[in-house]
């Protein structure tokens, strides 16, 4: 034998081997639908007879592994179902025949056959065969399963026949040598009548019969039986045959303990019908002794002498004896160059075995064994599926890591350098499967916590491979994902060198196939979620800022007074809700403008050891329509915190939330979110946008002041003017007001105020007509309104020293506040003087559509 079986287990030493195959030409989907439906037949409880035959089924089987049928009985070929289709009686002559030589493959073992005919009709259909069954198409053939019943029970006579025959002790008869293949030549010209070599015989014959009793479901004769071999085969040290002997001990031993199965659930057992419902939970089950000898059952079913079955247990092995048996059986076959596929075997069974009893240690000493196993020359698909099945057995017994590791040689096969046509698909496929051994997983979600786990360098190895099958599969897409990948997350891990040598991998990749925020669906259905590039920069720091003062929207102190009144009514609640994003959601207390420009400024800095060039950074926001303007940086190496301003322009009226950023780097596109980001401090991203408010641009015919006055309120902002009169003097004051936005003035109010710090020393000084101002109104965008102000000067001096010393230092100016300045200005405080008085002249601006315009203030400057 050269091919192992990987999937076998303990309890298939009681089972029979039956091959199924077509003959001829039979459309493979139909072929493996009939064979689904015969290999439900997986046993069969025989009539007049208290036991079960178990059924394995193989569509391929090789006919050299049938040679160890005299070995192991479980191996040879007893049944035979071959399934064709024949149009017409002219080729069924053809068809049978290549029915009878399919038969003589397996004549050597051979019970009994049948051939499933489909397509067939007309008088040959009508012979009444038993080896033949004709069915005129797939889909008519409702007694598939009762004929492969038929024909097992007909199995079940041959093997009880071959059982009693091989038991009975005929004194006088010479025993036959039982062989395996490899051994025929090493026994020509022995003595064969020597007393070692009959006990070679009688303990060959012995184990032999173990195996036909524990086929035919006699479990307790198949002990003795197997004992007996033991016993016999020791004291001539025929070791291979010694460790078959053990081996099948070890099995009946299983299937007493673990009526269930040892293969998992998916090939577990099915539950006789003769077998109790309590059967599978108690440790030492009585009821399988039901299944095996009906001369101790009673008419219900229930054996009535309950110290026979714990006589029968005697010859039992104990769980712990099991492995030991196992590891004596393993030692004995590795004794033989050519028994390399029995102790390979006999490691899977022993691994399954410890599974079950959750031994894991001692699972992975049978594994490491079987590694090491040889097997002499095998082909790249063996060697893939060896390799695959020991990835599977270190799974199942807990050991997800070295699980991983021979999945990965497994890839590895799929591509190796000898092979015409690597299978680079299967290889992605298999890497893919490592992942979860490695603690590695596609969503860069699961490394934003802070915490990595597994082996950085492996995973980074891992991810390499990924990205170069993915390649050589001829998808960039993939190669782009895994890359900026494996870039994200491993950032902290990779040397300065291996940084750049990534980051060139990348733009070489997405020169070709950018990379973007889309979710990557494979052909499995496992789906690729996006990876946002959020420490290419870092963002250490958010914050919203104000507009600049020029532009800040202010409530009408008049109308706030209505405001109020139709306020909601204040509701206290001892109950505090505490939200996760509290801090990150929270309303920050000014506004910005709809179609004015909007700030948010970001600290971050740059981890890469060279200059890292970000290409189209802009805002991500929600609640109002939102016009990005997109920004480029160049930030240096390792650079320190860097101040970064990102600008747009809500479109519309409402609650803006600022939800992170998106950036391009490296010819990746990423949305990176602010609720993603660890360690990011924000005093708040949500803002409320109120509609449009007019801008109005003050000028006037005076030159500017020397002395820059100090905003007397947060409403205000003032521009200085300065004029020199004598008392009684008059002058006229040209204000030029310009409409510089993009909403029309519709009311225009012009008011004074005198400001003193000495009674009476001022008199109403500031006259005005506002008709022919009013008359230009709405004053739509661009347009622009003249208002003359006359200054008439008159002063009372009587009681007041050193007021002309006043004057002299002070004079007389006038202040003007336009609504919003195209420019920020910055406010300086104006030196300490002796202020005397001083008049103020307030400009109210008004629009129907916003009830809460801001007011214009011009005030002479002190």
């Amino acid at each position: 034998m050269s091919v192992p079986d990987y999937m076998q287990c303990a309890e298939d030493h009681q089972t029979v081997l039956v091959v199924v195959q077509p003959v001829g030409i039979v459309p493979e989907d139909q072929f493996f639908k009939i064979y689904k439906r015969i290999a439900s037949v997986s046993q069969v409880s025989i009539r007049d007879s208290q036991r079960l035959l178990y059924i394995r089924y193989r569509h391929h089987y090789l006919p050299e592994n049938n040679e160890w049928g005299d070995f192991q009985t479980h191996r040879k070929v007893v049944g035979l179902i071959s399934i064709t289709t024949c149009a017409s009686a002219k080729e069924w002559p053809q068809t049978a025949e290549r029915f009878h030589g399919q038969k003589e493959v397996y004549s050597s073992t051979l019970y009994d056959s049948r051939l499933l005919v489909f397509g067939l009709q007309g008088e040959i259909t009508e012979q009444q065969r038993t080896d033949v069954a004709f069915y005129p198409n797939f889909e008519e053939c409702s007694d598939v399963e009762k004929r492969v019943e038929d024909f097992v029970e007909s199995i079940f006579i041959v093997l009880e026949s071959k059982r009693l025959d091989r038991a009975t002790d005929k004194s006088g008869d010479k025993i036959p040598l039982l062989c395996v293949p490899f051994e025929k030549k090493d026994f020509v010209g022995l003595d064969t009548d020597s007393r070692h070599y009959k006990k070679r015989c009688q303990g060959r014959m012995r184990k032999h019969v173990g195996d036909l009793c524990l086929q035919a479901g006699m479990l307790q004769d198949a002990l003795v039986h197997y004992h007996m071999a033991v016993e016999l085969l020791r004291g001539v040290n025929d070791f291979l045959w010694l460790g078959a002997a053990l081996e099948g001990l070890c099995s009946a031993s299983v299937i007493f303990h673990y009526p269930g199965g040892t293969a998992g659930k998916t090939a577990g057992r099915k539950p006789s019908i003769s077998q109790p419902a309590d059967a599978g939970k108690r440790h030492r089950p009585g009821a399988q002794e039901v299944l095996i000898d009906p001369g101790a059952l009673t008419a219900n079913g229930i054996s009535a002498d309950t110290s026979t079955e714990i006589g029968r247990a005697k010859n039992c092995l104990s769980p712990e004896d099991i492995i030991e048996k196992y590891k004596e059986a393993i030692s004995y076959y590795g004794k033989y160059k050519n028994a390399g596929v029995i102790e390979l075997e006999a490691c899977v069974k022993a691994v399954r075995v410890l599974a079950i009893q959750k031994r894991a240690r001692e699972a992975s000493e049978f594994l490491q064994n079987a590694v090491y196993i040889n097997l002499g020359q095998l082909s790249e698909e063996e060697k893939i599926q060896r390799y695959s099945i020991l990835s599977e057995l270190y799974e199942l017994i807990g050991f997800h890591r070295k699980s991983a590791f021979f999945k990965r040689v497994a890839a590895m096969q799929c591509v190796a350098p000898t092979i015409p046509e690597p299978g680079w698909r299967a290889c992605y496929k298999l890497l893919l499967e490592t992942l979860p051994g490695y603690s590695l997983s596609l969503d860069p979600k699961d490394f934003s916590k802070g915490t990595h786990r597994g082996w950085a360098a492996v995973q980074m190895r891992l991810l390499h491979e990924l990205v170069y099958a993915s390649r050589r599969m001829g998808n960039p897409g993939l190669s782009v994902r895994h890359l900026s990948f494996l870039l994200q997350t491993m950032l902290d891990f990779l040397s300065d060198q291996e940084k750049k040598e990534v980051t060139q991998s990348l733009e070489n990749y997405t020169s070709k196939c950018p990379g973007g925020m889309e979710v990557i669906t494979l052909p499995d259905g496992l789906k690729l979620p996006p990876v946002p590039f959020t420490k290419l920069p870092i963002v250490r720091s958010v914050r919203l800022l104000n507009l600049p003062v020029s532009l800040r929207p202010h409530k009408v102190k008049g109308l706030l007074g209505q405001n109020m009144s139709t306020a909601s009514p204040f509701i206290y609640s001892p109950i505090i809700m505490h939200n996760r994003g509290e801090e990150r959601c929270k309303k920050i207390d000014f506004q910005w403008v709809q179609g004015d420009v909007c700030e948010v400024q970001l600290m971050v800095y740059n981890p890469m050891p060279y200059e890292l060039r970000v290409e189209n950074m802009g805002l991500l926001t929600s609640g109002v329509e939102f016009e990005s303007l997109p920004a480029a940086l160049s930030l240096p190496a390792e650079s320190g915190l860097y101040p970064v301003t990102l600008v747009g322009v809500p479109r519309t009226a409402g609650n803006i939330t600022v939800n992170g950023y998106h950036t391009s780097v490296f010819g990746v596109t990423s949305d990176c979110l602010l609720e993603g980001l660890v360690g990011v401090k924000t005093g708040g991203c949500l803002v409320e946008v109120i509609p449009s408010l007019p801008r109005l641009q003050l000028s006037t015919s005076l030159p500017r002041s020397a002395h820059t006055a100090q905003p007397m309120s947060k409403e205000e902002l003032s521009s200085t003017v300065s004029v020199q009169l004598f008392n009684g003097e008059m002058q006229q004051l040209t204000i030029t007001l310009e409409n510089i936005g993009s909403e029309g003035i519709e009311t225009l109010e012009l008011t004074s105020k005198t400001v003193s710090t000495k009674e009476k020393v001022f008199g109403e000084f500031l006259s005005w007509e506002l008709e022919d101002a009013l008359s230009h109104l709405p004053l739509k965008p661009g347009q622009a309104v003249t208002l003359a102000v006359s200054i008439k000067v008159k002063l009372d001096f009587s009681g007041q020293e050193n007021l002309l010393q006043d004057l002299n230092d002070d004079g007389i100016s006038v202040t003007g506040l336009p609504i919003s300045s195209p420019l920020r200005q910055v406010l300086k405080p104006r030196p300490e003087t002796k202020p005397v008085s001083s008049d103020k002249i307030l400009c109210k601006v008004h629009e129907k559509k916003n009830p809460e315009s801001p007011i214009v203030l011009l005030r002479p400057a002190p």
